[in-house]
Order: C-alpha cells, then sequence, then structure tokens
C-alpha cells in the first residue's frame, strides 16, 4: 500500500435495512446503471412484493457484486435523491463511518474512475460467475486527503458538472426552438423533394487499414457512435492521416454537412460535422447549402427513413440510392432560405455549446485522474 493511501474498510460500514413495512413501492424502486447511476427499474413488477428490498437511505451507497455480466464495469452508485430509496436484495449497501474523515461525494469520484473499475474486475472471484464481495471492497485503497481538500475536489468536480448539466439544457431548448421554427415553416406544404434535389450525397468509405500510414490526427474519421445523438459532431474516436484522407480525396465533407447513419439499429441518427471530416461506409452524406433545414426535416421524418432501408430484411440497411431519393417536405426557395438564415445562428450556439462540454468533459477527466494524488 502507497505511503498516502489508506484501506477503506476503516471508512465504511455495512447496511441492511430491509423494507418490511412495506412503506416504500414501485415508485422508490431503483436499479444500478454501470454508468454509476440509481435508474428506474423496466423489470416486471406485477405481483411483486418489495418488503425484502433494501433501504438506501440518502448518502448511502449501493452495488451489486455480480461483475460477471457486465463488461468492464462495476454498478455502483450513491444515493443524492435527498429520499430513501429501496434496490434489489441482490446488492450491497454501505456508508461512510464518519463523513468528517470522508465525504461521500469524494468517494463516489474515486468509484467513478476506470481505475476502479478494472481493479474491481480484476479483483473479482468465483467459479460460476464472479463477485466483488465486501472483503473485496473493503480492500480498496485510497488517498484520504485533510476534509477542506476533499471538499475543493468535489467542489471543483460539480461546478463543471453544474455547467456541462445547463449547456445540455440550453440546447436542448434550442433544438426545440429551431424544430418550432421548421414546423411553422413547413405546416402547409404538401411538396417534396429527394435529397439529391438539394446537394450531392455520397457515402462515406473507411481507407485500407493494411496501410497504417493512412491513420493518424489530422482529419476527423467519423463513424456512428461519434454522433450519439448530438446535432454537431465535435468529438471523434478515429482520425485519418492526410495521406489516408487524401486517399480517398472525393470522400471530403465540408463543415455543416448533413451526415446520417444508414446502417443497424442506429440507422436514421442525423448529426452535422463541426469541420472538414470523412466518415465510414456506415454513414451517407448530403453536402448542402441548406444543411439546417435538412437536418430538421430528416430527424422529423426518421422512422419513415428508417421503414425505407428495412425492405424485410434482418438489418436497415439505407444505401446511397434510396438515400438520395428519399423525399423531405418542400417549401419555395424564399422561404427556404429564411428558415435556413434563422436556424444558423442557434445551430451556431449548439455547436459553440458542444465544443465548450468536449472541453470541460476533459476538465472532469483530469480532476478524476488526479485524484490518485489525493489533491488538486
Amino acid at each position: 500500500m502507497r505511503s498516502n493511501y489508506n484501506k477503506l474498510g476503516s471508512y465504511i460500514r455495512p447496511v441492511d435495512e430491509r423494507n418490511s413495512d412495506g412503506s416504500l413501492g414501485e415508485d422508490n424502486l431503483y436499479g444500478i446503471s454501470v454508468t454509476k447511476d440509481f435508474i428506474v427499474t423496466h423489470a416486471n413488477l406485477v405481483g411483486v412484493t418489495f418488503d425484502s428490498y433494501k433501504v438506501v437511505a440518502p448518502k448511502q451507497f449501493a452495488y451489486i457484486p455480480d461483475t460477471s455480466r457486465r463488461g468492464d464495469k462495476i454498478a455502483i452508485s450513491l444515493n443524492t435523491t435527498g429520499e430513501k430509496i429501496i434496490v434489489s436484495s441482490i446488492c450491497t449497501v454501505f456508508e461512510i463511518v464518519d463523513e468528517d474523515q470522508l465525504l461521500p461525494e469524494y468517494l463516489m469520484l474515486w468509484f467513478m474512475r476506470p481505475e476502479f473499475d478494472r481493479y474491481a474486475r480484476f479483483m473479482s472471484n468465483g467459479s460460476a460467475r464472479e463477485v466483488f464481495d465486501w472483503d473485496c471492497m473493503c480492500g480498496v485503497e485510497l488517498p484520504v486527503p485533510p476534509l477542506p481538500e476533499q471538499q475543493k475536489i468535489v467542489r471543483d468536480y460539480q461546478v463543471i458538472t453544474d455547467r456541462i448539466a445547463l449547456l445540455r439544457k440550453v440546447n436542448e431548448i434550442i433544438e426545440a426552438q429551431s424544430f418550432s421554427i421548421f414546423e411553422e415553416a413547413t405546416k402547409n406544404s404538401i411538396e417534396k423533394k429527394s435529397l439529391k434535389e438539394y446537394g450531392k450525397v455520397l457515402t462515406g468509405k473507411t481507407p485500407s487499414t493494411d496501410a497504417p500510414e493512412y491513420y493518424g490526427n489530422d482529419v476527423p474519421f467519423i463513424k456512428t457512435p461519434d454522433m450519439h445523438d448530438n446535432l454537431y459532431v465535435v468529438s471523434w474516436e478515429s482520425a485519418l492521416s492526410k495521406l489516408g484522407a487524401d486517399s480517398q480525396s472525393n470522400k471530403y465533407l465540408p463543415p455543416d454537412s448533413v451526415i446520417v447513419s444508414c446502417i443497424g439499429a442506429n440507422a436514421g441518427e442525423v448529426s452535422l460535422t463541426s469541420c472538414e471530416a470523412q466518415t465510414n461506409q456506415q454513414i451517407n452524406a448530403v453536402i448542402t447549402r441548406f444543411p439546417r433545414y435538412i437536418y430538421c426535416a430528416l430527424k422529423k421524418s426518421r422512422e419513415e427513413l428508417r421503414a425505407l432501408g428495412d425492405a424485410g430484411s434482418t438489418m436497415i440497411n439505407i444505401n446511397k440510392s434510396l438515400f438520395e431519393n428519399f423525399q423531405i417536405v418542400s417549401v419555395e426557395r424564399g422561404v427556404l432560405e429564411q428558415v435556413e438564415k434563422e436556424l444558423t445562428p442557434l445551430f451556431s450556439t449548439v455547436k459553440n455549446n458542444l465544443h465548450e462540454m468536449v472541453l470541460l468533459n476533459k476538465l472532469t477527466s483530469l480532476i478524476m485522474s488526479r485524484l490518485s494524488i489525493g489533491t488538486i
């Protein structure tokens, strides 16, 4: 054990309060996700009684010891609802003995670190199923700095996450406003035009993976997971080198291109490019003067678009021919230009907010990485 690290067991104790009086019911029942949140359960609760369920009071923790079917994550969360909740009896519930020694919020930050997930999976044991039991939890080692330092770490993290939540809410409001503008402009229109009438349509492509020199950090290479239901793609997992991108120069997309996932369960997801980029072959794109109008039209037509690519097959596949001939609501040119003009500053605000969120998330990662030092 490192000199500034302490074993968690000396700071926590198990709790086994049951909902024996039945005072807490379905509305108070939660599951625990691998994203470290308490979530509303979707289990079939017909005929279920809740008297054996475990109670989790505010500032208490609960986790699922069985780690064998949750990938590389351990499902654990801190009750910050301010009310008592109930969880399945398979969960382990515990609390901090003395909050003047260790803050629950500080400990939760430690549990959110990827390093903790890796440690929990490594330490899990068992034959039929792997379990991170109470003894394993007590054996966790972590730095416990003085209370004022813990408070500063928690406060800094909370300020950042509150800002991220605010920006996310602002973006939701702006996007709703954008759709209102679009719907008002198109409410009396019965005409439709195909996507290819609005601009150039193309499908992405993946450069040869046998040429490692084609991959680097020069040109964003967008894949469906990078879209994540965001209006703009502002971060990505992969990138191409200039050499790789130039090897398929006809696949370049300028900023504000409309991109649409075309294969599988996420088919029909729509985003815009925030900079020059390329995509893989699972994404169709429209290069147009009216990207914001088309974004709104496609978002409103997602189910229709998905149905077009279904065709009774086992997997949705919206190929380029189907995509470029897909029809969206049409308005006269003057109205189209006016809608695009009104949407442009709104979309720019969303893009700026998303860029800020990326930077803020990097700051939260920095705070999490420095927890191992025990000070910020």
